[in-house]
């Protein structure tokens, strides 16, 4: 894009100032996966870099699973419409997979779930076989899946968005903001 996605401007703010403030209200300790710390030193929360370094997304939730206790709540930093209440419903769904996630749409959203700390293993042993793929790593775990259905009443398909491209940006109606 051009652009840090961490950034984007969203009603006075940005994307990854909303998902902190969501995960604060939430969670008694979250923590921010960066490998620049200094860039999110600002949002007042601890920055971790990457254990597992050029491991993508599958290294962040690596990362993140070293710094939990049991499960850690797993959120990208591009997702502007992040809600507590489906972050909740998730956590609620939690009864000791590996992983609870939302199918939504057709789609996992693996950057929106719960991981259990018992990951850790298969996660390692993924990126030692040079696979990064986190759709692969779930056909080897035990997961739940919940779906729309999970979240009546809940705006889990705004919760789940995330913005990758210029276009993300339009269909959103954050490009006026963030040209």
């Amino acid at each position: 894009m051009g652009f840090n996605k961490a950034f984007i401007e969203i009603d006075g703010s940005t994307v990854i100032a909303r998902a902190a403030h969501v995960m604060t209200a939430l969670f008694p300790s979250p923590v921010i996966i960066a490998n620049d710390i200094t860039l999110y030193s600002h949002l007042g929360l601890p920055v971790y870099p990457d254990i597992i370094k050029d491991a993508g997304s599958l290294g962040g939730i690596y990362t993140a699973l070293y710094h939990s206790k049991d499960y850690a709540f797993v959120v990208a930093c591009d997702m502007p419409w992040l809600d507590p209440g489906c972050v909740r419903r998730v956590l609620d769904n939690v009864h000791g997979e590996d992983c609870v996630i939302p199918f939504i749409s057709g789609r996992l959203h693996p950057m929106h779930a719960a991981w259990s700390k018992g990951c850790m293993n298969e996660i390692t042993a993924m990126i030692n076989e040079g696979n990064l793929r986190i759709n692969d790593l779930l056909k080897q775990l035990n997961i739940k899946r919940l779906t729309e259905e999970d979240f009546k009443g809940l705006p889990i398909e705004k919760s789940v968005e995330n913005v990758n491209t210029r276009q993300d940006l339009e269909r959103t109606g954050l490009d006026e903001k963030n040209r």
